[in-house]
């Protein structure tokens, strides 16, 4: 029985006879007809590259490469069955120092050019580039340049050549003032025809642009959802090709940014005799009494998929580690689909016991970013020159001791005083008003880096320690980087009476988290702490638009793959 015939409308069905649940399903049948036929034509096309890629190749053997004795060819695809003793240097490296000394350079083909007896080869590794150029002076170099010339964007090449100074610079390349002069050149693997192009991908993007992005991201989130796809080269498509888009040399800078700021947050910890934890990702109830959670099967029963270490960070403090931090997955069913929300990103947590006050606490924190945004300064110049290339941005501002700290009711006042907005004092502040704060406190203070200190208690998590001199505060804060909130933190609740009475007038269950209650029982260490998402914080620290170019694979509502 046919699926018509069965109930299910053909791709033909007239529309307007249609039930909503028919349309649905017609919808989702022709984008499934659709995939498929975008399957079959794509393996029609690669079959067809792969047969006219052949009929091209230059083949030599692995012998030959390995002593060199033929100057081009495709080699042996690379087993592991030899061990090679050559010296390779590397694009970021070579310069006016290199001149007359001969290289050996791997990289990928970002353009190939020529005709008759010359090529052009822009080489490129990583975030570097470097021209490489052949001019034929025999029939064996015509060979080469021919071969050369056929390569296809994105191989990656073997090159042997000699380094040059040159005269007038090479503007394309990030290597400006020498080229190499190619004497030998194999085909390490060859790159099939691309889904996107590189240069779609290093398109300059303004602030505006950035924005507009984000709209065109939305509607082809939309597009997809009803079966008629993206028209254009947009940030949808670039993350379906996450592997090609992430080969532009800004997207590269920005992951190794973001690499950096995991490195230093360590490192600084580590100096104040921190001690690195790894929590449990699955637990038994959500961690924090909250319901945007990710539910899955776990054996007989469900489990739940941690949206913060904090429980477990506070019980490691209790257990006497004195003083933690976590770099790990966090998980949050929030189906917001904005430009700094992921369901999945990388969180940066710290909690440490104090002494008699949680601006203890508070001190380390406005140093660790100190110490992460000056080390990111000295030690990736290039990396930043590189993202600010295609993504320009402004230095962010901050003081190099302590950062402007500013009560929440103050907050609320300047708010208030500039837009005439009427907020209450202890009333919450949405997106949009915290990028106002952020231009006033830039205005005012000259800075894009500030704490609100004193939130109301109405507005935090159970386990936040009030104000002992206003019950209706709480001695918590957010910390704000360009008008954007990068993390939250407070004193925690370390006595347990007071912790179940906190959860009581909030309705907040405790009974599946009793050995979180119990933990505080039996002697706990006043504490403190915070929460960093890592993918936001490069996002800020960039001035980038969008919290998807600082996530290698992001997940949002609307993403599971690649």
């Amino acid at each position: 029985m046919s699926e018509q015939q069965q109930g299910q409308p053909s791709s033909s069905t007239d529309e307007t006879k249609l039930t909503p649940e028919e349309k649905k399903a017609l919808r989702e049948q022709r984008k499934k007809e659709s995939e498929e036929k975008k399957k079959q034509r794509q393996l029609e096309r690669e079959l067809q590259q792969k047969a006219a890629l052949e009929a091209q190749i230059v083949r030599i053997t692995e012998e030959e490469y390995i002593n060199q004795s033929k100057s081009f060819g495709h080699i042996p695809i690379v087993r592991s069955t030899y061990q090679t003793e050559q010296k390779f240097d590397q694009v970021k490296d070579i310069d006016a120092s290199y001149h007359d000394k001969i290289v050996t350079l791997r990289s990928r083909i970002h353009t190939v050019r020529g005709q008759g007896k010359s090529c052009f080869i822009l080489m490129r590794e990583g975030c570097f580039s470097i021209q490489a150029t052949l001019f034929a002076q025999d029939e064996e170099g015509k060979a080469m340049a021919k071969y050369a010339q056929k390569l296809s964007k994105e191989s990656v090449i073997q090159v042997v050549g000699k380094v040059v100074k040159v005269e007038q610079e090479i503007t394309s390349a990030t290597q400006k003032d020498v080229e190499v002069q190619i004497h030998k050149i194999y085909c390490i693997s060859a790159a099939m025809a691309l889904p996107i192009q590189i240069e779609d991908c290093m398109k300059v993007e303004t602030k505006e642009e950035q924005m507009k992005a984000n709209l065109a991201e939305l509607e082809e989130a939309k597009a997809e959802e009803e079966g008629t796809g993206p028209k254009a080269v947009g940030q949808k498509l670039r993350l379906d090709n996450r592997v090609i888009d992430m080969r532009a040399p800004a997207q590269l800078a920005i992951f190794k940014i973001q690499s950096a700021m995991g490195r230093f947050f360590r490192e600084f910890l580590y100096g104040l005799d921190f001690t690195e934890i790894h929590t449990p990702k699955l637990i038994a109830t959500a961690s924090e009494g909250g319901a945007e959670v990710f539910k899955v099967h776990y054996f007989d029963r469900f489990a739940y998929l941690a949206q913060s270490p904090q429980l477990y960070k506070q019980m490691a403090v209790v257990g006497d580690l004195m003083k933690v931090f976590e770099i790990g997955p966090v998980f949050r069913a929030e189906k917001s689909f904005t430009h700094r929300h992921l369901t999945e990103f990388v969180g940066l947590d710290i909690e440490m016991a104090i002494k008699s006050h949680y601006t203890e606490a508070l001190e380390v924190i406005d140093k660790m970013f100190i110490y992460i945004f000056n080390r990111i300064e000295k030690d990736f110049a290039r990396e930043l020159e590189i993202i600010r290339a295609q993504y320009p941005f402004e230095p962010i501002i901050y003081n190099q001791e302590k950062n402007l700290r500013i009560p929440y009711s103050q907050a609320i006042t300047l708010l208030n005083e500039k837009h005439n907005l009427g907020l209450a004092l202890d009333e919450d502040i949405n997106s949009t008003q915290e990028r106002m704060l952020g231009e006033i406190i830039h205005e005012k203070y000259n800075t894009d880096f500030f704490i609100v200190d004193k939130f109301p208690l109405k507005l935090r998590p159970f386990y936040t320690m009030p104000c002992p001199e206003d019950p209706t505060l709480s001695n918590s804060y957010d910390i704000y980087l360009r008008g954007e909130e990068i993390s939250s933190g407070a004193q925690r609740v370390h006595d347990a009476e007071l912790l179940q009475q906190n959860a009581k007038e909030k309705g907040v269950d405790m009974t599946p988290i009793q050995a979180y209650v119990d933990a505080f029982k039996y002697g706990a260490w006043p504490h403190a702490g915070c929460g960093v998402g890592l993918e936001r914080i490069v996002m800020l620290y960039l001035g980038l638009g969008n919290v998807r170019k600082t996530s290698m694979f992001p997940r949002d509502p609307n993403r599971v793959t690649p």
